[in-house]
């Protein structure tokens, strides 16, 4: 039986971190689950790491549909959560939901959409209508432009005040799951301990329920210089296999992410 939102929020409940990586494969898919990764995210950095963009903005919610589907036959039994691609969710949220149920149909059992407060109405629209979410927030890829680069969020006494409302207000609209990226460590651990609902950190805190990077982050594969709060595993094992089990038992055991991979104020 595949798992549930419900087994992650018991997961959080008694303290057990969620291991999750992005995944656009079947094989990827097979060989993460029996490593024992619970959650696995067909993300839009597929635009980088698989199409070789150089950000993830030309992905279309087609490309995030395919890869769903193939990442749903190779894996029966992990969590699967899918990218709104970049203009796919900051529209109506009619057409909004067309587009999530889309990857719903596709085998994601969630869809994740960036953005702080100006997305709960949206937010809510979809969960009042069948579809769990994922809200993302800290740093969006999606807004790159808007940001000025990949760069860490919250650094700012406003903006990190800003960042912690948007977690409160997103939760409020029905957000099942909060995934925070790129932020200090002080306001990670202030998100963790304003929500609820399960938090999955990159480059925030080791206090969140869980963490993802990047498969091919963590395989040394990125043509490009990693951001601080990746860990190339392979280098420390002999396999794929090898260094996904590793992530996954440095996760559960909260050994990652250690305090060199994340951000001071």
């Amino acid at each position: 039986m595949r798992t549930s939102i419900v087994d992650l929020q018991l997961m959080q409940e008694r303290g057990e971190k969620i291991a999750m990586l992005t995944c656009y494969d079947s094989s990827f898919a097979r060989v993460l689950e029996q490593a024992g990764v619970d959650a696995l995210l067909i993300g839009d950095s597929l635009g980088m790491v698989v199409q070789g963009h150089d950000s993830p903005l030309p992905v279309s919610i087609a490309d995030i549909a395919y890869h769903t589907r193939c990442v749903a036959r190779g894996a029966p039994k992990a969590f699967l959560l899918a990218d709104m691609p970049f203009a796919t969710a900051q529209i109506s949220p009619e057409d909004t939901f067309r587009n999530a149920a889309e990857l719903i149909r596709a085998g994601a059992q969630m869809v994740k959409i960036e953005g702080g407060s100006s997305m709960a109405p949206t937010i809510s629209f979809l969960v009042t209508r069948g579809i769990p979410v994922c809200a993302h927030i800290g740093l969006t890829p999606q807004s790159v432009h808007q940001l000025g680069g990949f760069k860490v969020q919250g650094r700012n006494v406003a903006v990190a005040q800003q960042i912690l409302t948007d977690a409160q207000a997103l939760e409020r609209s029905g957000a099942s799951m909060i995934l925070i990226e790129a932020v200090p460590r002080s306001l990670a651990d202030q998100i963790c301990a304003q929500v609820r609902v399960p938090t999955i950190g990159i480059g925030a805190s080791p206090h969140c329920s869980g963490q993802v990077l990047v498969i091919y982050d963590m395989l040394g594969l990125g043509a490009y210089i990693p951001p601080r709060f990746v860990r190339p595993f392979i280098q420390e094992t002999g396999s794929i296999a090898e260094a996904v089990e590793l992530y996954v038992r440095e996760v559960k055991a909260g050994q990652f992410p250690g305090e060199e991979h994340c951000y001071g104020v």
